[in-house]
């Protein structure tokens, strides 16, 4: 047999450093370059771009979709007295994120033609970015992850504010600070997570690989008030990124303010950073605490589709428009993930990869058109597809592919994510579907107003078709919408074996879970029962008042309440566990709230509001006493 080259050894070993490491290498290399060259530094940025995709095509090509764990693994010590090391891997949650940042960075490259100010500069912050995408995607330590998600920012910061439009300064302040809350909170929770873990095994790391492997064994016990805190801590950090309604409303002036390659990249990477977060460690680190708030969560997806597309189809701007689409399209995705079913979770993740080909094209067509005329409105436009129609031609089917045609991409993701969903809640699937027919009113309504007619502004009688760059950075994107929709499998294979383990994780923690949160929540009922608080509570119970409601409870209103209650305890349903969220949130809050409820009198009177029986069965984990 023929042994391999120690090159390619080095390679195979590496592949993961050298994808993550060769666009900041290139950014490191342009600031040797001297201003003037300007055709020569937009060529190495290009040249550097599509390198760190070809590297990215060798994870494709020997990546074995029957293994479910991580793969191409890499771990240096780096701060080994803090437990931090240089860890990476990737597996198929992860692995085509990867390819798809490294696809659309080229393309981004190409459509930075009017970029002509601080030429160097503008290319610098866009291989570091490429760079903290990747890490972010490929990381496996908590450390090395939280440096790469903030490294991410400031490139897209400087892209913004500096390269943006009127209102950039504005919309790059507005993008870091709502960014920077969450990413201050998953930092509290990251280091909350490698004491608890260091204390409960005798390891302090930050390794997401140990900790995971510690939840899983038992090693390590959350109890359920550390559980629900982390869990906020992180899904805040991630609901913020992807955006989640109600925390979207960064998004809109990101986009229009951003450089076209700025929006390219923001919605066809930075949001999946959201989503992802959301899978690979909110799901399997905090399971049950997931499941109890997945109505909630999924109550939030749904109004972001329906808000999203209303919101879109009134914009007269049409990159606001696209925006707009995408706080629709993600509540898909978020929908997809709080499922928790194969369909569903593997539907979120194809419809990441959907979002970012189909939303970056968009992003696209409105620059081809935005150099041109140096306006976005739509009622400036009007008969472009008698001028243009090869521009109009890629527009449509990048309009059909964004609204779901079957044959196209963007079908098989939003159809799984239904097909998930409608498993679980039937009433929440049938009021996403209607996003689909919303996002087909608005982006068809645009497509109409935009290309069809006569042509009666004059300056769009002039206007030019593609050009040979132009076509050279949409036909890539074309080729994958076809691809992604009529051979879904060969991006759907890789998936099922970590989709599989990950929802293996869920349901084995959720288990572990209701026995800790029994024993958690009767502690926690005869702790407040026995104290002043309690006390004074039974004593009001024996006044007049506490007899008088007593009373009032065996009175014929008293009596149809309780009715009620048994009824919506045989009913079941999404209000019910909805109900069961709000209450254990009451339950576990209660010790944080304890000291400002004793210093304030308010509180008093405040604090049986806190938890009432929101439940009625008896003995259940949820009941109270």
């Amino acid at each position: 047999m023929f042994s391999r080259p120690k090159h390619m050894e080095f390679v195979g070993s590496n592949i993961l450093t050298i994808v993550t490491f060769t666009p900041a290498a290139g950014a490191l290399l342009i600031l040797f370059y001297n201003r003037a060259h300007a055709r020569s530094i937009r060529t190495f940025a290009l040249i550097i771009t599509l390198l760190a995709f070809v590297f990215s095509l060798y994870l494709v090509a020997r990546f074995d979709s029957s293994n479910p764990d991580f793969q191409f693994g890499v771990r240096v010590p780096w701060m080994p007295s803090l437990g931090i090391d240089y860890s990476m891997g990737v597996d198929g949650i992860s692995l085509f994120l990867i390819l798809l940042t490294t696809l659309l960075t080229p393309l981004a490259i190409l459509a930075s033609s009017s970029i002509n100010d601080r030429l160097r500069e503008y290319f610098i912050f866009m291989l570091l970015l490429e760079s903290g995408m990747i890490g972010v995607f490929a990381s496996l330590d908590f450390f090395l992850f939280y440096v790469f998600w903030e490294v991410m920012l400031i490139p897209m910061y400087f892209l913004i504010g500096v390269w943006g439009g009127e209102r950039r300064i504005y919309a790059a302040m507005k993008f870091v600070l709502y960014t920077m809350i969450g990413s201050v909170l998953m930092l509290v929770a990251i280091i909350a997570l490698y004491f608890i873990h260091g204390n409960a095994t005798g390891t302090f790391t930050f390794s997401y690989p140990q900790i995971q492997s510690a939840l899983a064994s038992g090693r390590l016990v959350l109890s359920p008030a550390i559980e629900l805190w982390l869990f906020v801590a992180f899904f805040l950090a991630f609901a913020i990124k992807v955006p989640l309604f109600p925390f979207h409303t960064w998004l809109p002036d990101a986009h229009v303010e951003a450089p076209t390659a700025g929006s390219v990249l923001l919605a066809g990477v930075l949001l999946k950073m959201g989503t992802y977060g959301l899978v690979r460690f909110s799901l399997p680190l905090f399971p049950h605490i997931s499941h109890l708030f997945a109505p909630l969560i999924s109550m939030l997806a749904v109004v972001g589709i329906i808000y999203g597309a209303l919101v879109a189809m009134v914009q007269p701007d049409m990159k606001k428009l696209v925006a707009y689409s995408s706080v629709s399209h993600l509540g898909f995705i978020v929908l997809g993930i709080f499922s928790f079913t194969i369909q569903g979770l593997e539907g979120a993740i194809y419809q990441m990869l959907n979002h970012g080909i189909s939303t970056g094209a968009l992003f696209l067509l409105v620059g081809v058109i935005y150099d041109r005329r140096h306006t976005r409105l739509i009622e400036e436009f009007g008969g472009l597809a008698n001028r243009m129609p090869v521009y109009a031609t890629f527009f449509l089917i990048v309009t059909l592919s964004s609204i779901g045609l079957p044959g196209l991409n963007g079908f098989v993701g939003e159809f799984l994510v239904l097909l998930g969903t409608f498993g679980v809640n039937h009433i929440r699937a049938a009021v996403a579907a209607l996003g689909v027919i919303l996002s087909a009113v608005y982006m068809l309504w645009m497509y109409q107003r935009v290309m069809w007619g006569r042509v009666e502004n004059d300056r769009n009688a002039s206007l030019a078709d593609l050009a040979g760059r132009e076509r050279a950075m949409l036909v890539p994107i074309l080729i994958m919408i076809f691809w992604m929709g009529m051979y879904s499998s060969y991006f759907l294979r890789p998936m099922d074996a970590s989709v599989m383990k990950l929802l293996n994780q869920t349901q084995a923690g959720r288990v572990e879970y209701a026995r800790d949160l029994n024993t958690f929540l009767s502690a926690q009922r005869r702790a407040r029962s026995a104290s002043p608080i309690g006390r004074s509570l039974k004593t009001r119970s024996a006044s007049p008042i506490g007899r008088s409601l007593k009373t009032r409870s065996a009175s014929p209103i008293g009596r149809s309440l309780k009715s009620g209650c048994a009824g919506s305890q045989q009913a079941g349903g999404a209000d019910e566990v909805v109900r069961s969220a709000l209450h254990v949130f009451a339950e576990l809050t209660t010790p944080a709230l304890q000291p400002f409820l004793r210093l304030r009198p308010i509180g008093l009177a405040l604090r049986p509001a806190v938890a009432p029986p929101l439940l009625c069965e008896e003995g259940n984990v949820l009941a109270s006493k």
